[in-house]
């Protein structure tokens, strides 16, 4: 039999914890210590992700995996030995506490200390995503057993330290700190470095945020867990999946309404006769490149020559922009749906265009000609961007007659991993290769390098859509990038988006000429462990690339096509 690559063997391993993330859920529950679990647990260790470091390696915890981890999961998880994944049970009025990740929209419930409940609204990416962390905590956790516990079955002196540390009976300050972290290094194989950063991170987000526990309670939660399952069947780890989770999964029940309250909303404003814009991106770059400048005048504060200095000035001394925007056809449509995805509505014929940031170059009688609309929506999160946008972009019934609304653009501003290229730079997708399918969907991209500043580094090529950011392994990275795939980066959500678009244009629901543009800054390089998204936040080295981006979607939908003329000798 021939020998598989690396990267075979790690595509295959995406692919059965794919299977059987589908199976369990499928089944209704499953336990991380039973057969099932190993199996996940194998699969995860298989393809071992670059955002989970050294999780395969048995003699050391993974600290920066565990804090992007902490970061996108619910406080106390850590320490829940029953974990229920449900699509629609009603909370309102109970006294579960309701609790939101740090870094990710992810709506969950304390039902008790050892109890959480996740609510899933966005689909079966957020089901992966889920069980991807679960998996990592759960190999972690037995790593802390296994280097705390003894063979007589009791525990080192550290772990009766840390117990001290974790409950608060410690002054932690000074050399009590310091202590408690060189006890805390040697259960976890860090060095004293290692762990102190860690640490601070940690505590930081605990103390501003209230997002999570401290890195002593977090540990000692997970080596307690798994010491409690070995002395009692009854305390193992099972993660469960409601009936009414297992009927939503493919239905649009979410995205339907959440489309139906924005069209609404367009149509009663009387929006629905006139030309319409999507943008899938953050919810301040372009409310800021479009009524930015125009606030700070209003403010009386001198708007900066260069944009990006505006933007950082904007954030300095927190503007209220919307206050201006209202007053210039500026509408905030929150969402009511559950889908976590809010929308602005701007009416483009009320912007004072002699406002505009002197960098933004538009047509202000193709603006009054045209009285486009501009809708923004925040980001879907993986496989929900076909929910979404596929609702959006059908036809719909107000007033007893069938509203068609005309959608003339889509543009897509995403940040993605890159392959070729470091953080900061951007990335035009000329196709959409969808991992793990046979699925590929060519762009029609409407954007091209010389859109772009030459101060920033424009990669072209096709895209990888992926199962999730915690599913991804070097080999089948550089495989895609290396290969004739020639791929430049790596994303969630775009071949989900054109799967939605070209299933719009055969329905008839959108013209087969609707401009489609695909631009995206690099968050991260998942192939330099240094760059990758467990390295942090990009801070000041993320507004050019993505106010680049957003100046130039706003100029392609504010001002006319280019004309273009043939010549001949």
């Amino acid at each position: 039999m021939e020998n598989l690559s690396k990267a075979q063997k790690a595509r295959m391993a995406i692919r059965t914890f794919k299977i059987l993330a589908d199976s369990v859920s499928l089944q209704g529950h499953y336990q991380p210590f039973g057969k099932a679990g190993e199996n996940l647990s194998e699969a995860l260790k298989l393809f071992n992700p670059e955002i989970y470091g050294s999780m395969t390696n048995p003699r050391v915890v993974e600290l920066k995996g565990l804090e992007y981890v902490i970061d996108r999961m619910p406080r106390g998880i850590e320490r829940c030995n029953r974990i229920i994944l449900t699509a629609n049970e009603e909370f309102e009025g109970t006294s579960f506490e309701k609790v939101v990740p740090l870094k990710r929209r992810r709506l969950s419930y304390v039902v008790s200390d050892k109890e959480i409940c996740f609510v899933i609204t966005r689909g079966q990416t957020e089901v992966y995503d889920i069980l991807a962390h679960i998996t990592f905590l759960n190999i972690e956790a037995q790593k802390i057993q296994r280097q705390i516990c003894n063979k007589e079955g009791g525990t080192c002196p550290e772990w009766h330290d840390l117990g001290r540390a974790a409950s608060g009976e410690l002054e932690l300050s000074g050399e009590v700190l310091d202590q408690a972290i060189w006890n805390l290094s040697i259960i976890l194989g860090r060095t004293y470095q290692e762990t102190r950063e860690s640490y601070h991170y940690i505590e930081d987000n605990r103390t501003r945020y209230h997002s999570n526990n401290s890195l002593f309670a977090i540990v000692y939660a997970m080596g307690e867990r798994v010491i409690d399952e070995i002395k009692s069947i009854d305390q193992r780890l099972t993660v469960y999946f409601t009936p009414s989770l297992r009927e939503m999964i493919g239905h649009h029940k979410y995205a339907s309404n959440w489309a139906k309250g924005v069209k609404e909303a367009m149509y009663r404003q009387g929006m629905d006769k006139r030309p319409i814009h999507v943008i899938s991106a953050n919810m301040h770059s372009v409310k800021n490149v479009i009524y930015g400048a125009g606030a700070l005048r209003a403010a009386g504060k001198k708007v900066p020559d260069n944009l990006y200095d505006m933007v950082e000035m904007i954030r300095k001394i927190k503007l209220d922009v919307d206050s201006y925007a209202s007053e210039h056809g500026y509408y905030f449509h929150e969402d009511l749906s559950g889908s976590s995805i809010d929308v602005m509505l701007i009416d483009t014929a009320q912007i004072d265009t002699s406002a505009l940031h002197p960098s933004v170059t538009i047509d202000s009688g193709f603006i009054e000609q045209e009285q486009s609309v501009i809708v923004v929506m925040d980001y879907a999160f993986g496989t929900q961007a076909f929910s979404i946008m596929d609702e959006l972009l059908c036809p719909c019934h107000y007033d007893e007659h069938v509203v068609s609304f005309r959608f003339e653009s889509v543009s897509i501003m995403g940040k993605a991993g890159i392959l070729p290229g470091e953080r900061g730079d951007i990335m035009l997708a000329t196709a959409h290769v969808m991992e793990g399918t046979p699925h590929n969907y060519i762009v029609n991209n409407d954007l091209g390098v010389d859109d772009f500043d030459e101060s920033v580094d424009v990669y072209v090529g096709p895209m990888v859509t992926v199962l999730g950011t915690s599913l991804q392994n070097r080999d089948v990275l550089e495989r895609f990038h290396h290969s004739s795939w020639k791929a430049v980066g790596l994303e969630m959500e775009g071949g989900h988006y054109q799967r939605a678009i070209n299933a719009a244009i055969i329905q008839g629901h959108i013209l087969p000429n609707v401009k489609t543009r695909y631009a995206y800054y690099a968050s991260d390089n998942p192939l330099r462990p240094d760059q990758t998204l467990a390295a942090g936040s990009m801070g000041r080295e993320g507004i050019i690339p993505t106010y680049m981006v957003t100046r130039v979607l706003v100029e392609k939908i504010l001002n006319p096509v280019p004309v273009s003329k043939c010549t001949y000798e």
